[in-house]
This record gives C-alpha cells, structure tokens and sequence, in this order.
C-alpha cells in the first residue's frame, strides 16, 4: 500500500495504490450512521458497544492509530442532560408523576441515546480525521 498522506502513515483520502478508490469512500454521514471504514467503506468499524476494531478486515486500516478521545461523550452528555432535564420538568408540570416514574423513563432513556448517539459522534469524527489527515500539533524547530 502507498502512503496516502506524507507524514501520515495509514491516514488521509485513498490515493493511487490504495484497496479502495475515492469511490467507495463513505461521507461522514454514512461511516457515522453505519460505522463504516472511512477508507473503503465495509461496514464492521465497532469491535463493541462503543471500541473500534483495531483494523479494518477489508482494507487493514489501522483504525487503532486514530484518537477520537472523548469530546463526544462530554458534549453529547451535556446536550442530552439539558434535554432530559428540560423533558422531565415538562412531564413533572404536565402530570405530576410519582419520583419512581422518572426514574422508569429517564434513566434508560438517558443510557440508551447516549450510546446511540455516541456510536455515531465517534464514527463521525474518526472519518473526519481520517479524511483531513489530522494528528496531534508538533512544534517545527
């Protein structure tokens, strides 16, 4: 395989020598929604709930090089706090539920689309920082 990006190895938008052509590339929308690999497309991007397989069984990316960390699961923690919250006030004003009710609806809502979501966050931004060949800032002397 060729190196799709100086100075990034493994990293940046396929080029000549590659498995997989800008053809069959996914966009962000689709490797996030599908978790797709963001260099040939086959689907299989998660080994888990929520861990990357350490390479793609198509192309042999080495999806284990990429540093989603965890932005997403701070700033999805917090949208979606502000919705429940918003969402549990709006039920308890509504019908003046008893405290147990809230706690039948919100917890495994707040679980379930945090995940969901989050599956999808970190398919996203994998594929964005494959695409522009990101990686941590180095200081030129």
């Amino acid at each position: 395989m060729s190196d799709p990006a100086p100075g990034f190895p493994g990293r940046g938008p396929t080029g000549a020598g590659d498995p997989a052509s800008a053809d069959t590339a996914p966009t962000l929308v689709q490797a996030g929604l599908k978790g797709l690999c963001p260099r040939c497309g086959s689907p299989g991007l998660y080994a888990g709930l929520l861990r990357f397989v350490g390479r793609c069984p198509r192309c042999g990316l080495d999806i284990g090089s990429f540093n989603v960390g965890d932005g997403p699961a701070a700033f999805l923690t917090l949208i979606l706090g502000a919705l429940v919250v918003g969402l549990a006030i709006w039920l308890q004003l509504a019908l003046d539920p008893p405290w147990w009710v809230h706690v039948l609806i919100w917890i495994p809502f707040m679980i379930a689309t945090t995940i969901g979501s989050l599956r999808i966050a970190k398919a996203m931004l994998l594929a964005a920082e494959y695409r522009n060949a990101a990686q941590e800032g180095r200081i030129r002397e």
